[in-house]
């Protein structure tokens, strides 16, 4: 529960400063003795189209960033969210089953949302895994509660 909770955390702080990440993410890729441009061109060519897209917008239309403000809020909103079943979980078991479906909604979004976009797929891979491996966690948690829940009411 508290990896999760961390998980959604730092997903929302990382969500503030977008165009300074995005350059540091850049200018590592592309430093000196650097093997991801050899290996991965598409990748940094991909990041790099990210960089100036950000880069761009926050010069010109700062205030489009301010949607992921919000996103980086929401991620926070939630982590509060799961607070809720690690204090008492056979009560707030919703909340687990609640990040489930959201955990798997993931995955239809960044594929129709993904080409919509213009987002290359394997970057879609990569949104999809925080579904797909987020989930896990919960899991894991949901069935620990569901065996906390037959405890008490055997008792």
């Amino acid at each position: 529960m508290v990896v999760f909770i961390v998980g959604l955390v730092l997903s929302g702080l990382t969500a503030f400063p977008l165009v300074t990440e995005i350059r540091w993410l850049d200018e590592v890729l592309r430093s000196d003795g650097s093997p991801v441009p050899g290996w991965l061109p598409g990748l940094v060519d991909w990041v790099g189209r990210a960089r100036e897209g950000l880069e761009a917008t926050d010069a010109k239309y700062p205030f489009v960033l301010y949607g992921t403000d919000w996103l980086a809020f929401a991620h926070l909103v939630i982590a509060i969210a799961f607070y809720g079943p690690y204090r008492d979980p056979v009560r707030n078991i919703w909340v687990i089953e609640f990040g489930m479906i959201a955990c798997a909604a993931i995955v239809p979004l960044a594929l129709i949302c993904g080409p919509i976009r213009g987002i290359p797929f394997y970057w879609q891979l990569i949104d999809m895994s925080f579904g797909i491996f987020g989930v896990i966690p919960l899991l894991i948690v949901r069935r620990m509660i569901k065996r906390l829940e037959a405890y008490e009411l055997a008792a």
